[in-house]
């Protein structure tokens, strides 16, 4: 089974003005933490709700020239054994690249494989070019043809 894993990370950033810098800094921050080892990680501003007035909210908080930005962390994570074993792993695979940044798992999907059911017929057309690479068949020539000519 495979599964696409959401995570929440708070990112802290230094030395900004407004929340579109913050957000800016905490994207490029995190780019640099996950490269190159984890560069298939989907990286997007973070959603914040206001829990009074139920509006939404800007992705960063910005005091003092200081920010604090929410940024969701999308991955596919490949055979797992159900939803939790693959945010065990989501969480740990991006948690050794951003040291000292608290993470949530918002989501857990499992993905559909296409070409899931057992009737498909894909594993037979393997196995029958394999044979007749073996019988015979003329993927390729033999080398005593090729020397013939």
């Amino acid at each position: 089974m495979d599964c696409r894993v959401v995570v929440e990370a708070a990112v802290p950033v230094y030395d900004v003005g407004t929340a579109d810098e913050a957000v800016r800094i905490a994207i490029s921050k995190t780019g640099d933490m996950l490269n190159p080892d984890l560069n298939y990680v989907e990286i997007s501003m973070g959603e914040r709700h206001c829990p009074h007035c139920e509006g939404e909210l800007d992705p960063a908080f910005v005091a003092a020239d200081e920010g604090l930005v929410s940024l969701e962390l999308e991955m596919t994570v490949f055979n797992v054994q159900d939803e939790q074993h693959a945010s065990r792993i989501a969480r740990k695979e991006i948690g050794q690249r951003m040291r000292n940044i608290p993470l949530d798992v918002l989501q857990v999907d499992v993905v559909e494989e296409e070409g899931d059911d057992d009737g498909d017929g894909d594993d037979v057309a393997v196995e029958d070019t394999k044979r007749e690479a073996t019988d015979g068949g003329d993927l390729l020539p033999d080398v005593e043809e090729l020397i013939e000519e």
